[in-house]
């Protein structure tokens, strides 16, 4: 398949916002021996504007949900079935999720056999485990994508206003009886409509006619203002208010944002023809994943080299000092996170050659790999609330899960073979008729 240079381009725009938004917020402290940190955003109240620049998790559902429609129709169009096709998807995510927690765990044991506070410690896993709240909701996506692509190949772009609606009024029960347990389900209504924003988007019935993406923005922005300005719900676009669990409002942001994005995909696609420009979009795109993952490391190796030893100065959050720090923050952080980036590129390069299924298949495939997918997005979901180190002490029961999740997926059946698949999926030649003697 023709890869869609657009969509790439956004992962590599929305990984850019995420980190950089990430490291703006983020002010480390070092106090009585102690590391620390806090949000800027508790201290400067102007900046929660800011997080409508930073907020740019929906182009990566959006872009999720383009892919995931193109995939599965060309692999289930030549007889390849859910349990494969998931299967193979999710161990795309896991391998470089594996390599992560594996180096969080040990980062953990080292720091306790370190004599490292429990505190600290707690804090620290805590942070670094943030981002993998991405990785339970977007593999629970991949697995209904059969699903949901059948729903909007019958019923088009009234499955998302449904979801938007139930959405809503998911909110309305939480702001309402207090039923905040039900808030959850937003994690699949609200990501879960911009997944499927992304299927209309491969077939064009978002896009087409030309003024379909300017509608989605104009009435993104229309709902988003009737939510804001009477004050039912926060400004900010980052953090608890609208994101855990999401909610309408993030909705409707996210409404504009795809909107005005897929309206420049024309002048967007034109730029991506040069080749130069591509070939660099084409190698940030490699490393997206693992950009992710490991983002908030550079943090953690500049709070310990240069906040004990009073290199770097710590003026009060939101100040005109703070500010002017920032700049030469941010840089010390890309210059950490580029060499850490290939370092660990090449570490996962073995496991991403690794077959995508092991074992036999049968009937019991599909059943181990819903269990599989089950362990996993609990142990991940657990990880992202609680970190690696609760108590200063590694999640034992939790780590079992994920490791149990990834084996399970695993052991669902062996690949096919090499190069079968790309055979497969090459356009069958018509059979020519025997000449006649």
């Amino acid at each position: 398949m023709e890869r869609n240079r657009y969509a790439d381009l956004l992962r590599v725009v929305a990984i850019g916002g995420v980190v950089y938004g990430h490291w703006l917020l983020i002010s480390v402290t070092y106090r009585d021996g102690r590391l620390s940190g806090v949000d800027a955003l508790d201290y400067v109240a102007w900046g929660r504007w800011l997080t409508w620049l930073f907020q740019v998790m929906p182009l990566f559902f959006l872009v999720g949900g383009y892919v995931n429609a193109r995939s599965w129709a060309a692999h289930h169009a030549v007889g390849q079935g859910w349990t494969v096709w998931v299967r193979d998807r999710a161990m795309r995510l896991w391998w470089p999720t594996a390599v992560f927690v594996v180096a969080a765990v040990l980062a953990v044991a080292v720091a306790e056999a370190a004599g490292v506070s429990r505190a600290e410690i707690a804090e620290v896993g805590w942070l670094v485990a943030l981002q993998l709240w991405f990785l339970p909701v977007y593999l629970l996506l991949i697995a209904l994508t059969p699903v949901l692509l059948a729903a909007h190949r019958r019923w088009g772009l009234a499955v998302p206003a449904v979801m938007a609606a139930a959405a809503a009024l998911v909110d309305a029960g939480v702001a309402g009886p207090h039923l905040h347990v039900i808030g959850y389900a937003n994690y699949l209504l609200v990501w879960g409509c911009i997944h499927q924003w992304g299927f209309a988007w491969q077939d064009r019935t978002l896009t087409s006619p030309w003024w379909r993406p300017f509608a989605l923005a104009a009435g993104g922005a229309a709902l988003l203002a009737g939510l804001l300005v009477p004050g039912w719900f926060m400004v900010d676009m980052v953090g608890s208010g609208n994101t855990n669990p999401p909610s309408i409002a993030l909705l409707a942001y996210a409404a504009v944002q795809a909107g005005l994005v897929l309206a420049a995909e024309s002048a967007a696609s034109r730029l991506l023809a040069r080749p130069g420009l591509w070939q660099r979009v084409r190698r940030l795109n490699a490393a997206v994943m693992t950009v992710y993952l490991w983002h908030f490391v550079p943090v953690i190796v500049i709070a310990v080299a240069f906040f004990p030893t009073g290199v770097l100065p710590q003026p009060a959050v939101g100040t005109a000092q703070w500010w002017e720090l920032r700049p030469a923050w941010l840089a010390l952080l890309t210059v950490v996170l580029v060499p850490l980036v290939m370092v660990v590129m090449r570490a996962e390069g073995p496991m991403l050659r690794l077959p995508a299924g092991l074992g036999p298949s049968g009937p019991w495939s599909p059943v181990l790999l819903v269990l599989g997918l089950a362990a996993s997005m609990a142990g991940l979901a657990r990880l992202a609330i609680a970190g690696f180190a609760p108590d200063g002490h590694l999640p034992v029961l939790v780590l079992a899960a994920c490791a149990t999740g990834l084996a399970a997926t695993l052991f669902t059946g062996r690949a096919p073979a090499a190069g079968a698949e790309s055979r497969a999926l090459r356009p069958q030649q018509p059979q020519q008729r025997p000449k006649a003697a």
